[in-house]
């Protein structure tokens, strides 16, 4: 059933669908994975959710899993956004956080722990160290004072991105602690609504499945 547009503009928030790795845990930062067949279909449905909503611009991340989403969704030419690109998980990438915990020898948050916690390592994230998860709320604040210009003007907005990326990016849109996005999970191909109530920056809808 399509979502009912909302009379004020929105932020509608759409991740990518399910790949290899979201359905075994893994972290899958940079690693530029293909959605399976269950994900693509995932984006679909999302597309029927969203029909009978106007966007004035749709953003996506730069890494294939969004920009395929995107299209299956119906917006084949998405405007490609690199602060929408999934946090670099640096060593963390590929992991999954039952065997980082392991390598740590103690429970591993990653919104209070970071991914810097294991050392650069070439076979997980290319040696890179990884993101901050200061650096990755910059970015999303960015992304959000860009979507708010065309909220502003009356004009609806979509963003297709990745999981931890969008959970720090509503913590930038109602401008609290990034470490709050542990506490907002999203599944795969999932929609959230972000809006304004009473002069404040609301959620209005948050991990609807596809099929809603």
């Amino acid at each position: 059933m399509p979502l009912v547009p909302s009379k004020d503009p929105q932020l509608v928030l759409l991740r990518h669908g399910e790949t290899e790795w979201s359905a075994s845990g893994q972290h899958t930062g940079r690693t530029d994975l293909p959605l399976t067949a269950a994900g693509e279909e995932q984006a679909r449905t999302a597309g029927h959710a969203l029909s009978d909503i106007t966007f004035a611009v749709v953003y996506a991340s730069p890494l294939e899993r969004a920009r395929r989403t995107a299209a299956l969704a119906g917006h084949a030419d998405p405007v490609v956004d690199p602060d929408l690109a999934e946090w670099d998980y640096g060593p963390v990438d590929g992991r999954s956080s039952a065997d980082v915990t392991t390598l740590l020898g103690r429970d591993f948050q990653i919104f209070d722990d970071g991914v810097r916690v294991l050392p650069p390592d070439p076979e997980h994230g290319g040696g890179r160290p990884g993101e901050l998860l200061e650096d990755v709320a910059a970015r999303a604040r960015r992304f959000v004072e860009r979507a708010d210009t065309t909220l502003q003007e009356g004009g609806n907005v979509l963003a297709v991105a990745h999981g931890h990326l969008l959970r720090v990016l509503a913590t930038a849109w109602l401008g609290v602690d990034p470490r709050y996005g542990a506490r907002l999970e999203l599944g795969t191909a999932a929609i959230c609504q972000l809006g304004y109530g009473h002069d404040l920056r609301t959620i209005e809808g948050w991990n609807l499945p596809p099929h809603v």
